[in-house]
């Protein structure tokens, strides 16, 4: 791994050479703020003469006032700015098939000094908006004036993972297209502004929390702060087989068609994910003070689906002896057949029954070919990267416990971010990091944060010294990196800013459900620094965050 302290410095100095011979701001010019004419021009001139490398760059300008379908309301106009899509690197892999890193950079006319990574997520191969917003409801960075990277890992098509059969296209997507990324960005950014950024953010959801986990770990110098999001930092060990897990014990108690073939679909229909949400509710929903429908004091809830279990036939008030087993399974966590625990057990959450964790475990097919993300996305990426070497023909009904495990294990040690808890060099550089999870994610278990949580915080002295520059929230009700029956609106990235910039250690996090959210709309709540959990003050309206306090009891 090449060092970022000879790198950066090294690239940005290429590009003010660049700029200086093309006269840019020479002339006095601030261009940091430029009118639209000339930052037009400026945007053709940069995929014109690309400051970097075996690099094509195509452009075009967005002007001021342009409504975007990204983002996130109806009165968001965006700023005039650039916008730059990029191929680095093209190459030929060993499987035969063209390669390049590519990348999207939006940069605005009026630049507020800011630079912001965005990640990616499932298993990329594709670049993501520039200008949308990064959590429901929130502002475009791209709009706040931030300059704004995406990049779609080394290779291209979101769906199929066969680029694992090119060797460095897995490292590519591990690390590597990451740092050429982050570094091209930082180029481009001081040839078109005569300077690098004031400052720089990460800020990504699932996979692309894992990216801002690997950036503390491999590059701690790239960034001043980082938001993972639902990180997957186990998702080649642990989260797959987790997944692979509950596939097989959902699929083992789901009616069969005609063929004897099981409809995953159909074993939880929705009233029953509602009434294991209700139970939950019951045993675990008033312990945070207020029966609001959160579970907020996730740590002391101790839920039982045997609670459900008919005592005779299934009726509808009611779960049958199988389906309660399905359940304890889930919630246990996978094992192998010495008892081991392979990966976090789940948090029991109210958001089991909304539609986004249907989507990853259960699907929606009517049909005995399933359509969750736990039998596409996820088998997909375990038959042609985490396994090595690939297995494309591998059956995910028929995954071995005890044997498979091991076969991930090469590519685990390359991708996933769960081991490295010191940060030593990132915490040493005053780099800030921040954890965000929503309680009821059926693929990321929260648990898994919890306990790398508490694992960096043992490393670093204690919870109240690592506090110091690593914080971590949890959303209860909230599905995987958004949606269920949760205050799911919030802005991670500016109690960043705050934090990096101003000193404000986030101790809470505004949080809001929007208006047309199912289960409590326009509810509003603080999201607490963990160990600490919102709990009622014992009055006011259960809807308003006022009513709440960040308490550890």
């Amino acid at each position: 791994m090449t060092s970022s302290k000879v790198k950066l410095p090294a690239l940005l100095a290429m590009g003010t050479a660049l700029l200086a011979g093309c006269g840019g701001g020479g002339d006095g010019t601030d261009l940091r703020n430029l009118g639209s004419v000339e930052a037009s021009a400026r945007c053709s001139q940069l995929a014109a003469n690309p400051p970097l490398p075996a690099t094509t760059l195509a452009a075009k300008y967005i002007a001021a006032g342009t409504r975007h379908p990204g983002t996130a309301t109806s009165g968001d106009f965006l700023g005039g700015h650039c916008v730059l899509t990029g191929a680095m690197n093209p190459r030929t892999g060993a499987d035969g098939k063209p390669y390049a890193i590519g990348f999207e950079l939006a940069l605005p006319d009026h630049w507020n000094g800011r630079f912001l990574y965005v990640g990616g997520g499932g298993n990329d191969g594709s670049l993501r908006d520039t200008s949308a917003s990064l959590t429901p409801g929130a502002t475009s960075p791209l709009l706040r004036g931030f300059a704004v990277v995406s990049a779609d890992a080394g290779h291209q098509g979101a769906l199929a993972a066969a680029f694992g059969f090119d060797p460095q296209a897995r490292v590519d997507h591990a690390y590597n297209a990451h740092d050429k990324t982050a570094v091209a960005a930082r180029t481009i950014i001081g040839t078109r502004y005569g300077t690098g950024p004031d400052k720089s953010y990460f800020h990504g959801c699932s996979g692309g929390g894992r990216q801002g986990m690997m950036f503390t770990q491999r590059f701690p110098d790239y960034f001043d702060g980082v938001v993972a999001m639902a990180p997957a930092m186990r998702v080649s060990s642990g989260a797959t087989v987790a997944a692979m897990w509950t596939n097989m014990k959902f699929s083992a108690i789901a009616p069969k068609d005609g063929n004897g073939n099981p409809v995953l679909s159909q074993a939880f229909s929705n009233a029953d994910l509602t009434l294991v949400a209700t139970s939950v509710n019951a045993s675990c929903d008033a312990a945070d003070g207020a029966a609001d429908g959160m579970v907020n004091k996730f740590k002391s809830c101790t839920y039982d689906p045997a609670v459900l279990q008919c005592s005779g036939a299934k009726t509808a008030s009611c779960l049958s002896a199988p389906q309660v087993s399905a359940l304890k399974d889930f919630y246990a966590g996978p094992s192998n057949s010495a008892g081991k625990a392979l990966y976090a057990r789940q948090p029991a959450d109210p958001g089991i029954a909304a539609g986004g964790w249907r989507a990853w475990t259960l699907g929606t097919s009517t049909t005995a070919t399933p359509n969750s993300n736990y039998s596409l996305l996820m088998t997909d990426a375990l038959k042609h990267e985490f396994f090595t070497p690939p297995d494309p023909s591998f059956d995910p009904l028929k995954f071995n416990f005890d044997t498979d495990p091991a076969r991930m294990e090469a590519f685990s040690a390359v991708y996933d971010t769960y081991r490295d808890v010191a940060l030593a060099a990132y915490k040493a550089r005053g780099g800030k990091l921040m954890f965000v999870h929503g309680l009821a994610d059926p693929i990321f278990s929260a648990f898994d944060t919890q306990d790398y949580y508490e694992r960096l915080a043992a490393a670093n002295g204690g919870i109240a010294a690592a506090q110091s520059f690593a914080r971590a929230f949890f959303v209860p009700g909230m599905n995987h990196c958004s949606g269920g029956p949760a205050t799911d609106s919030f802005d991670a990235l500016q109690s960043m800013v705050d934090w990096v910039e101003k000193g404000q250690a986030p101790d809470s996090i505004a949080a809001a459900a929007l208006p047309n959210n199912a289960s409590f709309p326009n509810r509003t709540r603080p999201l607490c620094a963990y160990p600490k959990f919102a709990k009622y003050k014992g009055s006011g309206s259960i809807e308003d965050a006022a009513s709440f306090t960040c308490s550890e009891s």
